[in-house]
């Protein structure tokens, strides 16, 4: 049996402790989201001097409880975390018990990093554009329905947030698909399979009883981060999710954003509200946890071995497929709305494609560009840098060859992806303003670090520690140094896992919208911040051509992470 795991290199604490840059580094972590869960809960209870709260007191709860629609609020987002992951979760299981080690299954991840570098609000528009009552969808079927104007119906922005769930799937599944993949080698799923087969089970009811167990157990941080984010996101919400009324998130961001001062306390309170709504998706989770365990094991207890899952498989395979495709189709309509001229409905394509917008929106894109380049650049490079460290002195302190993070350490570290932003950046933006610091990119970096480093430890764990240290033996026995050893073989044999690790991170701070909103303080805006911007103002041209420019920017710098290792191969002749 293969250690149980937190996820792909990440395991239970065993012999001796980390080293001190990796203790050090994962509390650097944890620190931005410890202080700002204390700048929340001060003024949530009323402190505040800068704004004239200087005693305890509960009326910014009593508000918050006055509010109107608070109730459907809250519930909108527990709804939306957990029925997001659910489908998620489920899809993933689903799809690799059906397709593991097939053709389909090679397919699909070829697939998933070109979807994982689509934003989440780029989706989130392409989505818009494909199932609005004007879109793609309701084009193609317009002529069989007899259809001449769009039909009056509330699609995007439904009150039962349906389009905002469907949006988080499309993103989450991929997300969750690769950490799956990623992990699934850890648990020997051949040898269990066929026993399995053995047995008499079916692939996937083999699969879900022998394999499944094991891999979830490793993915089940991430599994947390998504239910987390889907119970708080902002940006998405604010493109797909219901405006009367919002999410609860949304509902924050436009408190703090409020020119009246006083508002601070109700967000602050509502901040603390927000994570309670999150802790009742994980506690929610982990009772769905606990239920699909006793029916497995009442399944498995019953002698049935599901050989006849044909239906199933083709379910698996239509959900991923679907996924994916409609992340694909939404960036095809994208670019097509950026580059229409007069695309009147019931027309499934433009009269006309034209450069026009592109010209016109060059100008005032190219300042949150250049912010957006600099800002996700520096903040990938430092992470880069940070999780090389953290890594290594982890590697360096421990006995042996098969070597984890620990659960505390991977606890610390993915801290910010299971508290929802809105709840600690609220107490941080509320710190900077207490201690009158200017907005400024340095600040701006180092917030997007703490949801950077996350992911990049994510993408990089798992091949530094299955590099095979043999190879630094031998240099050892050559006479060279740690240092020199590090640079010289871990890190140019492991430059395409870096060069992925540093793609994974430039992605994830492009798509930062709340960090840049509330700690930029509106000073240094993004191609992230301006599209959300845009949403509201109904010219979907405009907003195309800020959604592929978001999406641009992290398929340029992951098709230059793919060219890494042709950089580095060996060639004829030559000792590498």
């Amino acid at each position: 049996m293969a250690r149980t795991s937190a996820g792909p290199g990440i395991g239970t604490a065993a012999g001796r402790g980390s080293g001190p840059v990796a203790i050090g580094v994962a509390l650097l972590l944890a620190a931005p989201v410890v202080v700002g869960l204390l700048g929340v809960l001060l003024p949530a209870f009323g402190f505040l001097p800068a704004l004239g709260g200087s005693s305890a007191t509960t009326a910014p709860f009593r508000a918050l409880f006055a509010e109107p629609a608070l109730a459907a609020s809250v519930t909108l987002s527990f709804a939306t975390g957990l029925a997001t992951t659910l489908m998620s979760v489920g899809a993933t299981a689903l799809f690799l018990a059906s397709f593991s080690g097939t053709r389909t299954f090679a397919l699909v991840q070829r697939l998933l990093s070109p979807v994982l570098s689509v934003p989440h609000a780029a989706a989130a528009f392409g989505l818009a554009f494909l199932i609005a009552p004007s879109g793609l969808f309701m084009r193609a079927v317009a002529g069989p329905f007899g259809l001449d104007r769009p039909p009056d119906l509330l699609i995007v922005g439904d009150p039962w947030g349906l389009a905002l769930m469907s949006g988080l799937v499309a993103k989450e599944l991929p997300f969750l698909l690769l950490v799956a993949i990623a992990a699934l080698p850890q648990v020997d799923p051949e040898r269990r399979m066929m026993v399995a087969r053995s047995l008499g089970y079916g692939r996937v009811a083999g699969f879900l009883t022998c394999v499944w167990p094991g891999v979830y157990r490793q993915i089940r941080l991430p599994v947390l981060a998504v239910a987390a984010y889907g119970s708080s996101v902002v940006d998405v919400a604010l493109i797909l999710g219901p405006s009367l009324p919002p999410t609860l998130a949304v509902r924050l961001v436009r408190w703090m954003s409020d020119p009246d001062l006083s508002f601070r306390f109700l967000a602050s309170a509502g901040a603390i509200l927000q994570l309670g709504v999150t802790l009742a998706v994980v506690a929610a989770w982990l009772a769905v946890e606990r239920a699909a365990g006793m029916a497995m094991a009442i399944l498995g207890n019953s002698g049935r071995r599901g050989q006849a899952d044909g239906a199933v498989r083709f379910a698996a395979a239509g959900i991923v497929g679907l996924a994916l495709s409609t992340v694909g189709a939404g960036l095809v309509v994208l670019a097509l709305w950026s580059a229409a001229g007069l695309w009147q409905f019931p027309d499934l394509l433009p009269a006309k494609l034209s450069g026009t917008t592109w010209l016109r929106a060059w100008s005032s894109a190219s300042g949150p560009l250049i912010t957006t380049l600099a800002v996700a650049a520096t903040s990938a490079l430092i992470a880069l840098v940070l999780v090389v460290a953290l890594l290594e002195s982890h590697r360096r302190s421990q006995r042996g060859d098969d070597i984890r993070l620990p659960r505390v350490m991977a606890g610390l570290i993915y801290l910010p992806l299971v508290v929802p932003q809105v709840a600690f950046l609220f107490g941080l933006q509320i710190l900077v303003l207490s201690l009158r610091a200017e907005a400024s990119l340095s600040l701006l970096v180092a917030t997007h670090l703490v949801f950077v480093v996350p992911y990049v430890t994510l993408a990089l764990a798992a091949p530094w520690y299955a590099l095979d240290p043999r190879y630094e033996r031998v240099a050892a026995g050559l006479g060279t140094s740690r240092l020199r050893s590090l640079l010289r073989v871990r890190l140019p044999m492991l430059a395409a896992a870096l060069a992925t690790a540093f793609a994974v991170g430039f992605s994830v701070s492009v798509g930062q919208y709340l960090p840049t909103l509330l700690i930029g303080a509106g000073r240094f805006p993004t191609i992230t911040t301006e599209a959300v911007a845009l949403s509201s103002g109904g010219n979907p041209r405009i907003v195309g051509t800020y959604a592929l420019l978001q999406t641009l920017l992290p398929t340029i710098v992951f098709i230059l992470a793919g060219s890494v290792p042709m950089v580095f191969a060996t060639k004829p002749g030559r000792a590498t």
